[in-house]
């Protein structure tokens, strides 16, 4: 999002060797075109990019200060906690019709359990129970509160699959947007040092740009990885290119029976299986397949017991099996706030008839794309500790601050008195257009999103903005 006014006298010195010295005005060309790209870049990113920077703080605070779904709520310990199944009853009798589908286990002795207990009308109710009394504390819809507001708004706008790809074209025009912005601001005379301090001692839209440049050197790393972490959530470029060849293979649970569900079926909303799992089938009940598990009943009480035998400890998640082949399954993951680290991730399914073990996946499980999901996730969104929720927030401040500084280089940049973009206009002679047509053909096979709009945009360019003089002003 920076904005010259003009290429660097310099430029044609480190840009294109000896073609340049034969033709200063070359590298002056390829500065204004990069600039114009940057530009529309910028106007159609800056609104999601504050929208993701702003959600995605309120995100990161109200996990690590009041939790979601009531996980931090306080209670007295008193003793041993009663069973699992005795809390259990006491929140499904608080549901008319209620089926329980999930418990979430206490991080600490001093926290209170959860369950996820669907209504008569199937809709999920939360409720909050202390595990030393069986009493229920609290009670509310599932995802319902400002945590969830801001992460339905921060993945899809609160608008479903249209949503989707708005943002996901949004992020992949935001690395056109950082490549191009690294080409503007880097220095032209071989002193690297200087783009990462900023002029402090200028003035004006000087001061803002030298800012701006630096701000975004010094974020550049970190803004490729959140934009490539959240793009392998999206429907397109993470579900359909990246996540569908990165999935853990059936074939590694062994001989077992599959069902037809994959992991993904126990999203609720938001992502919460872990990324490599998704797009997996879900084991099966009713065989004779499997390891030793579960000793005794095969019910909630008898499950969880297996659980801790096992080494989960603290937090974890049970679902409960749904349908005549569903399965139990625990789980644990730093992307729901389970754990601080991700190496540790661990999703065990077990025979709802046998209590039988029929799966136990691991980080090491994972392909390597996996495992840097898994990693990624956890980076992207401040589950490591309060250090990575400082990190994210300062990181979250800087991209505001791109945005509004752009704007800012923009508006005294713009003719005064006149309500139109005031685009850097593209130069008449474009060197090297062949390799521009190359470059934009790689970006739309690696990022489509971006690739339709790229080819949106010049579309229009072509057939209406220039030929329709009142658009041709505004927008030039």
């Amino acid at each position: 999002m920076t904005y010259e006014t003009s290429a660097p006298q310099s430029a044609a010195a480190t840009t294109g060797g000896a073609a340049s010295a034969a033709d200063p005005g070359r590298a002056t060309r390829l500065y204004r075109a990069a600039w114009r790209w940057h530009f529309y870049a910028g106007v159609f990113v800056i609104p999601f990019f504050l929208i993701l920077a702003v959600t995605g703080m309120m995100m990161l605070w109200i996990a690590w200060i009041d939790g979601r779904d009531g996980e931090r709520t306080a209670v007295v310990p008193q003793g041993a906690p009663v069973a699992v199944s005795v809390q259990a009853d006491a929140a499904v009798a608080t549901v008319p019709g209620g089926q329980l589908v999930q418990y979430v286990a206490p991080r600490s002795p001093d926290l209170a359990a959860i369950f996820r207990v669907d209504d008569a009308d199937g809709a999920a109710q939360m409720v909050v129970v202390d595990p030393y009394r069986a009493a229920v504390l609290e009670q509310f819809p599932r995802r319902s509160g400002w945590y969830d507001w801001a992460d339905q708004m921060h993945g899809g706008l609160r608008l479903g699959v249209m949503g989707d790809r708005v943002v996901e074209t949004a992020a992949s025009l935001g690395i056109v947007l950082l490549a191009t912005g690294l080409y503007l601001w880097w220095p032209r005379d071989g002193w690297a040092a200087r783009a990462f301090v900023p002029r402090l001692q200028a003035k004006g839209r000087a001061f803002w740009k030298s800012l701006h440049g630096t701000v975004g050197i010094w974020i550049s790393v970190f803004l490729l990885f959140f934009l490539i972490s959240g793009l392998s959530w999206s429907g397109v470029w993470g579900e359909k290119l990246v996540q569908a060849w990165s999935s853990f293979p059936p074939g590694k649970y062994g001989d077992i029976p599959l069902s037809e569900d994959v992991h993904a079926t126990m999203n609720h909303g938001p992502k919460e299986v872990p990324w490599a799992l998704e797009q997996t089938p879900m084991p099966a009940s009713g065989s004779e397949a499997g390891q030793a598990g579960v000793t005794g009943a095969v019910d909630i009480d008898g499950v969880d017991a297996l659980a801790r035998r096992i080494g989960y400890e603290g937090r974890y998640q049970l679902n409960l099996p749904q349908g005549d082949t569903g399965v139990w399954t625990l789980s644990r993951d730093s992307m729901s706030t389970d754990s601080v680290d991700p190496t540790s991730d661990r999703v065990v399914h077990v025979d709802q008839f046998s209590g039988k073990v029929l799966a136990d996946i691991r980080f090491a499980d994972y392909s390597l794309m996996g495992k840097a999901m898994a990693v990624g996730i956890a980076l992207h969104m401040g589950t490591l500790g309060l250090w990575s929720v400082l990190a994210n927030t300062a990181f979250c401040l800087s991209v505001i601050f791109l945005c509004v500084s752009g704007v800012a280089m923009w508006w005294k940049r713009r003719p005064a008195g006149q309500l139109r973009l005031a685009a850097p206009p593209m130069p008449a002679d474009m060197p090297l257009w062949q390799g521009a047509v190359a470059v934009g053909l790689v970006v739309s096979l690696a990022f489509p999103m971006a690739g339709i709009t790229l080819a949106a945009v010049l579309l229009v360019d072509w057939l209406i903005l220039s030929r329709v003089p009142a658009l041709k002003r505004a927008f030039a």
